[in-house]
């Protein structure tokens, strides 16, 4: 008799769309990083692209050219991999890079077709070791999450200064995310804790709880006002889904196991944390989660899929 739960996801197909819709001449990494592979503003795609010596971003447009396909150009970044990218929430032309090369940088983007500028916008330098994930701030132009190995800092990108260097965590980083309003800040780890940090207040965390049953892959997303959703692993192997109200960490307020897995990359975990969203949110009927946040990351979902 298997012991393992069977996952009621074990049969779903994708919707494969029409190869006039497809994206072709795009060459994706095969390294493996804690960032993200690939993202998207409101004009253009950005992915991690594999070639010799590393270093190289992809962009294409999000929507086709007037021949109905779409531009695809890659521009060299690093001198190492590039570990996670991510787009101003202020402007779409303004893409952000960290790296194994223990810089950041931030790149004005051209149109699609014209030369793209081989010069960087801003250079930061925080000569802590490989760089693992970069986020910009939600609500205030020109301030970057930044994490290494074990520390996350809070750098100003106008004045190239470090506004903040937050407590090292134990082991490695896993996760990172923005609440909605930018206050606060929460980030999962190795150590299988799940900590929350006030940047303008203090440097140590706020607050921290166990939140995963083994120190494999995991991710924290901020779905909505005080609500975290965190993605790992239980002690018998299920990816599991749990939903942590923020202002009160000693318990979380409800969790979802689904299908078995020897690993978690992180673009399956952006998907599964788009499903489990929904499905955590519907599944727990309190008026503050429920509602409107479902219907969000539910369009959010229908939009990735």
């Amino acid at each position: 008799m298997n012991r393992f739960k069977t996952s009621k996801f074990k049969n779903t197909t994708p919707k494969i769309p029409k190869k006039d819709d497809w994206v072709s001449h795009v060459r994706g990494s095969s390294l493996n990083s804690l960032g993200n592979q690939i993202k998207s503003s409101c004009s253009f795609v950005a992915f991690n692209t594999e070639q010799t010596g590393g270093g190289m971003v992809g962009l294409c447009s999000v929507d086709p050219g007037p021949n109905g396909k779409w531009t695809v150009m890659q521009i060299p970044c690093h001198a190492d991999q590039v570990t996670d990218l991510d787009f101003s929430p202020f402007d779409d032309y303004l893409l952000a890079t960290c790296s194994s090369d223990e810089t950041v940088k931030l790149w004005r983007l051209c149109e699609l077709g014209q030369e793209q500028s081989a010069s960087v916008e801003v250079s930061l330098k925080l000569s802590k070791g490989r760089l693992e994930l970069l986020l910009f701030h939600p609500t205030a132009s020109g301030l970057l999450a930044v994490a290494s190995a074990r520390g996350i800092q809070v750098w100003d990108t106008s004045r190239d200064k470090a506004l903040a260097v937050l407590e090292q965590h134990a082991d490695q980083l896993q996760g990172l995310t923005w609440k909605e309003d930018g206050s606060l800040l929460a980030s999962s780890c190795k150590d299988k804790n799940l900590r929350v940090f006030d940047p303008r207040a203090q440097l140590t965390a706020v607050q921290s709880v166990q939140a995963f049953q083994t120190n494999k892959d995991s991710r924290v997303l901020w779905v909505k006002n005080d609500y975290i959703l965190a993605t790992g692993f239980n002690q018998h192997r299920q990816q599991e889904v749990r939903l942590w109200d923020s202002r009160k960490l000693n318990s979380s307020v409800s969790s979802v196991s689904l299908g078995t897995s020897s690993g978690q990359q992180a673009g399956v975990c952006h998907q599964l944390r788009l499903h489990s969203t929904v499905k955590v949110c519907e599944e727990w009927q309190g008026p503050e989660v429920s509602g409107g946040g479902v219907e969000k990351h539910r369009e959010r979902l229908d939009t990735a899929s």
